[in-house]
């Protein structure tokens, strides 16, 4: 497919993958650019010197175009930014934050910038800080969330209406057919995230794959609002935050209760009880664990069979 979105990173199809913590490391992000999309390597849950590393690992795996995510929250976010410039990194996804700090830097240092939002305030500050793209997020999305709970099939028409830049979208795709409803809306390419943590390729930890492809409808909730929206797996540890929102507990009491690590702890080394298993609503339509060469291929030929469908209407 030729369109804006592929020409703006120089790849085959119009496919991103999300920048997960704890699922995007290099494998991943090289996996899906040699297989026609674009990866990104989740930097959220890397240090700076872990970043630098799999940045390099992933320049020697694939010799097409990749990308980082970027959480504009990260604590240590100087150094981060330092890192992608000084390794040559030429495509930076930024999210959970104002983009009219960093993104001004990165295109003077010729780093394509694109930002995730999850409303049209939000989408028109990223036009105003000139970034590339932006990915239009909806309420179906896992991890980080918006505090809107607009789905994607709402947003996206919207976030069209106001922005004339290159647009993703994101947040309960898990197939062609849906990557292809999000081009009726508006979309020009599309960031999936939950379809590759459960990849062969994702370095989540192989008990969070397993709980993915064996959840069912309604088993994801957005959890911690008060702090920062966040779908959840239901676990024991998704049970007690729900039980202490119920409960009228403050932001503060909500960050006692996450802790350090919780993170990385379900999603990397696999505690499905008391770890945090973020992940969209889609997680109950993904059935098996494929390679990430598979997703891709089931992703356009699914995208080309409801198009023909679409057209025989």
């Amino acid at each position: 497919m030729k369109n804006r979105i592929c020409s703006l990173f120089n790849i085959q199809y119009p496919i991103i993958q999300g920048g997960m913590i704890w699922c995007s490391s290099w494998r991943l992000a090289s996996a899906v650019s040699n297989a026609g999309g674009l990866g990104l390597i989740g930097a959220g849950s890397m240090y700076p010197d872990v970043l630098k590393m799999h940045i390099q690992k992933c320049r020697q795996a694939s010799p097409k175009p990749f990308g980082v995510n970027i959480p504009l929250l990260y604590p240590d976010l100087e150094d981060v930014m330092k890192v992608v410039v000084e390794s040559g990194v030429k495509i930076v996804f930024t999210s959970a934050g104002n983009p009219a700090i960093w993104t001004p830097y990165l295109k003077e240092n010729d780093i394509k910038v694109v930002h995730v939002i999850a409303n049209t305030k939000f989408a028109q500050k990223a036009i105003d800080a000139g970034v590339d793209a932006i990915v239009a997020e909806g309420f179906e999305a896992g991890g980080h969330n918006g505090r809107e709970e607009t789905t994607t099939m709402c947003l996206l028409p919207m976030i069209r209406k106001v922005a004339d830049i290159p647009l993703l979208a994101a947040g309960g795709i898990g197939s062609g057919a849906a990557m292809l409803a999000c081009f009726a809306l508006g979309a020009e390419g599309v960031q999936i995230g939950s379809l590759f943590a459960a990849a062969e390729e994702s370095s989540a930890h192989e008990h969070f794959k397993q709980k993915i492809i064996h959840s069912s409808e309604g088993e994801t909730m957005l959890r911690m609002k008060k702090l920062m929206p966040v779908r959840l797996l239901q676990n024991e540890f998704a049970q007690a935050v729900s039980e202490a929102e119920s409960q009228g507990a403050s932001a503060e009491e909500l960050k006692v209760l996450l802790g350090r690590a919780r993170a990385k702890k379900g999603m990397f080394e696999g505690d499905l009880s008391e770890g945090e298993l973020e992940i969209g609503q889609v997680a109950s339509q993904i059935k098996e664990i494929k390679s990430v060469s598979q997703i891709m291929k089931d992703l356009w030929r699914e995208f080309e069979e409801a198009k023909e469908k679409i057209a025989g209407l």
